[in-house]
């Protein structure tokens, strides 16, 4: 395995940068495992009942991607040996070397990380809905990892609806760069809320009665179950980007301009 080199910054953020060539490099954020209260509050405004019962998860150690996957980024891992499936390199409707890619299928988002574990020697893939919102929320309780309410100048989403006692705001109708907004949550995390949908590996539940409590994927044997999808997007309401809110899609679903992925990295046992 590769050595991981893992950097602190001012912020005291742990990271390392995967170099992907040609100045496009891939920041992956240390999350130190950690317990917490998976799922919503029966006082959450605006909660569906998806998100209970609210029950304790213990997530081990884990890198994240500090950003969605970007348009520059996809590029370059399509052009990696294929792993099982081909892979369109320009596949995103709002085009931008640093917006996310979005219109990718769950299967793409799988081949990528596929392809780049090849590449890294590291075992890339998707998150867990256990290991998203535990990312997500970044230690808070709140609906969103910055408080109780959201605005347009956090996150893009359609501000033209509200939440709680936020304001209205400016409805971008396309998605945004994914560092547009500068702002981060306390693991490091950005572009968490709102912007494009992201996969997880998670096959989908109508609620979490009988859901692991170790931060695994919860899967089935139904091979055509819908996959979970996490933390909205450009062209939702604000309470479809709460930390606790979920969604589901068909893992073939790729026609879909407001879904994309963000990727794990697993932590060596070695470091453990």
């Amino acid at each position: 395995m590769a050595e991981f080199i893992i950097e602190r910054k001012k912020s005291q953020t742990r990271y390392f940068t995967e170099d992907l060539g040609s100045d496009i490099g891939l920041d992956m954020i240390l999350i130190p495992g950690g317990t917490f209260l998976m799922g919503s509050p029966p006082d959450e405004l605006e909660r569906y009942d998806d998100e209970s019962p609210q029950h304790s998860v213990t997530v081990p150690t884990f890198f994240m991607g500090r950003y969605p996957v970007t348009q520059a980024q996809w590029r370059f891992v399509t052009s990696l040996p294929q792993v099982n499936l081909k892979l369109n390199p320009a596949p995103a409707y709002f085009k931008g070397d640093n917006r996310p890619v979005e219109s990718v299928n769950w299967y793409d988002a799988v081949e990528f990380c596929q392809r780049l574990s090849q590449h890294t020697n590291r075992t890339y893939r998707l998150p867990t809905e256990a290991e998203w919102e535990y990312a997500a929320r970044a230690g808070t309780t709140t609906p969103f990892y910055f408080g109780e309410t959201i605005t347009a100048e956090l996150a893009n989403y359609d501000a033209t609806q509200t939440y709680g006692d936020g304001v209205k705001g400016e409805y971008r109708k396309e998605t945004t760069p994914v560092n547009h907004f500068g702002i981060a949550n306390a693991f490091g995390l950005c572009d968490i809320h709102g912007n494009v949908w992201e996969w997880c590996l998670d096959h989908w539940h109508g609620n979490y009665e009988g859901a692991p409590n170790d931060g695994s994927a919860w899967l089935t044997d139904d091979e055509k179950a819908f996959l979970v999808r996490r933390g909205g997007c450009w062209d939702v309401n604000p309470r479809d980007c709460r930390s606790a809110s979920r969604f589901y899609a068909h893992p073939g679903f790729d026609f879909d301009v407001y879904l994309g992925f963000r990727v794990v990295c697993e932590y060596p046992r070695i470091l453990q």
